[in-house]
C-alpha cells in the first residue's frame, strides 16, 4: 500500500516509523516531513494546510490511504478532501475536529452532556471580559477559542496576569481570530494525564497514558513550550481512574459527538486533571499530541496501520489492539533559546541517517533539515525527541538520558528533570 503522511514534526516521525513495521505499508510519502524523516520515507515540499495540493499529490503518486495528524489541516477540512477525492483516512472530518478547533464548543459540549470539566464563562466582548476576571477567583485560566500552537492557553496568578491575558487575546489579537472569543474558567489543580484513544465513533480504545512536561525549564519552570518530554505509562492513572474516565468522560464524549451530528472517527486526546472530586476534562485535541505520540507507539504491539484501516471502516471493535508493559521515555532536545527566539542552520552531530548507530533509542525529528551536501542541521525550537523504552520506568528514563548525551549541537537545551515527577508518584 502507498501510504499518505500529513504533517512535519516529531508526531508524524513516530508514526511513520510505527507505519513502516506494517507487512502492508509500501512507499510511505511526508507532506512536508522534515530532514529526519526523509531518511524514513519520501518527502515532498507542500504544506501540512495545502489542502489542494495535497489532493494533487495523493491523486498524482496513486496514494491508498492517508494519516492526517496536525490540528490545522484537520479543522480546515483536508480528511473531508482527500477522502471526497476517493482516498480514505485516518483522522476526523472538519465537522468532527471542532472538538479541538473551538474551545467554546468543546466546554458547551461537556455542560451540555454532564461530562465533567472546570467551571467556565464565554465571552466575544472584551470590556465583559475584562471586569468578570476583575472578581473572578484566583487563579483563573483564560483560553483563546480558536487554534494558537499551544500558546493560547494562560493560567493567570494574579489581576494583572488575567487582564493581560484577556488584553492579549481580546484587543491585541496575538492569537488572529483565534482570540476574537474567550473562555475564562476555573483553575483545577491536581496530577496532569495525557490519554491518547483510538474510535470509530462508537467502539473507543484508550492508548497508553503518559505525563507531558511543559515548561521550559526543571522544576517545571518557564514559559509553555510544546512539550519538552514524556513518560508513559503515568503513574496517577491507575486502573480505578481508567474505568471512571471510561464511564464518565470517554464514551459520554463518543456519544455526544454522535448526538450532534458528528461523528469522531481517529485519534481523539484527552487532557484530563485528576481532582479530588474526580477527573476532569482539560482540553479535547482532534489528533495524536506530541510529544506523547513519542511515548505511547513505542509500546504498541498491534500493527498500527491495521488499527487505522479499522477505525476509518467503522471495525475497531474487530480489532485486539495490545500494548506493551513496559515504560517510554522521550527527552526533548530543542533549540537554546525556545520556545521564543532561538537560531536555525546549526549541525547535528552523532547521528547516522538520522538514528544513533547501534542503539536502541528511537531518533524522533521535530525541527530539523538535510541540506544538499547531506549536513543535518537544526530548523526549529524542538529539533529531536529520544525515546527509549525499557521494563521500568527508571530504567528507560536513564536510557532517553545516556542516548540523548550521544547527541550534540550548539546551544542545545533540554529539562533534565523529565520523568522525575513520575517516579516520585510511583516510588513514593
Amino acid at each position: 500500500m502507498k501510504l499518505l503522511v500529513i504533517g512535519s514534526g516529531g508526531r508524524e516521525h513516530a508514526i511513520v516509523r510505527a507505519l513502516k513495521k506494517s507487512p502492508r505499508a509500501g512507499e510511505i510519502h511526508v507532506l512536508p516531513g522534515n530532514g529526519g524523516i526523509s531518511e524514513d520515507a519520501i518527502c515532498a515540499g507542500v504544506a501540512a494546510t495545502d489542502i489542494d495540493g495535497a489532493v494533487s499529490y495523493a491523486r498524482e503518486h496513486e496514494i491508498d490511504y492517508a494519516v492526517v495528524t496536525p490540528d490545522d489541516p484537520l479543522c480546515l477540512g483536508m480528511v473531508d478532501a482527500l477522502e471526497s477525492a476517493g482516498i480514505p483516512c485516518f483522522g476526523p472530518e472538519k465537522r468532527a475536529a471542532v472538538i479541538e478547533g473551538s474551545k467554546v464548543f468543546a466546554k458547551n459540549l461537556m455542560k451540555k452532556y454532564g461530562i465533567p470539566t472546570a467551571a467556565y464563562e464565554v465571552f466575544d466582548d472584551a470590556s465583559a471580559a475584562l471586569k468578570y476576571v476583575e472578581s473572578a477567583p484566583l487563579p483563573v485560566v483564560v483560553k483563546a477559542d480558536g487554534l494558537a500552537l499551544g500558546k493560547g492557553v494562560v493560567v493567570a496568578m494574579t489581576r494583572e496576569e488575567a487582564v493581560e491575558a484577556v488584553k492579549s487575546a481580546m484587543l491585541d489579537r496575538a492569537f488572529g481570530e483565534s482570540g476574537a472569543r474567550v473562555v475564562i474558567e476555573e483553575y483545577l489543580e491536581g496530577p496532569e494525564v495525557s490519554v491518547l484513544s483510538f474510535t470509530d465513533g462508537n467502539t473507543l480504545v484508550p492508548m497508553v497514558s503518559s505525563m507531558d512536561h511543559k515548561r521550559a525549564l526543571d522544576g517545571d519552570r518557564g514559559l509553555n513550550t510544546g512539550g519538552m518530554g514524556t513518560v508513559a505509562p503515568n503513574p496517577y492513572y491507575t486502573p480505578e481512574v481508567a474505568a471512571e474516565c471510561m464511564e464518565k468522560i470517554f464514551l459520554p464524549t463518543v456519544r455526544a459527538m454522535n448526538a450532534e451530528g458528528r461523528p469522531f472517527r481517529g485519534c481523539l486526546y484527552f487532557g484530563l486533571m485528576l481532582t479530588k472530586s474526580g477527573p476532569k476534562v482539560i482540553e479535547y485535541n482532534c489528533r495524536f499530541g506530541d510529544p506523547e505520540t513519542q511515548v505511547v507507539l513505542p509500546l504498541l504491539k498491534t500493527d498500527l496501520l491495521t488499527i487505522m484501516e479499522a477505525v476509518t471502516a467503522g471495525r475497531l471493535a474487530e480489532v485486539d489492539v495490545k500494548w506493551s508493559d513496559e515504560s517510554c521515555c522521550c527527552l526533548v532536545l530543542a533549540s537554546g533559546g525556545y520556545p521564543r527566539s532561538y537560531r536555525k542552520g546549526l549541525p547535528i552531530s552523532g547521528l547516522v541517517d538520522g538514528q544513533l548507530p547501534g542503539s536502541a533509542a528511537e531518533i524522533y525529528h521535530a525541527g530539523t533539515k538535510k541540506l544538499a551536501d547531506g549536513t543535518l542541521v537544526t530548523n526549529g525550537g524542538r529539533v529531536l525527541g529520544v525515546s527509549v523504552t525499557a521494563p521500568t520506568l527508571r530504567e528507560a528514563v536513564a536510557g532517553a538520558y545516556a542516548e540523548g548525551a550521544k547527541i550534540s549541537f550548539e546551544d542545545m537545551h533540554y529539562r533534565r528533570d523529565i520523568g522525575a515527577r513520575a517516579l516520585a508518584a510511583l516510588e513514593g
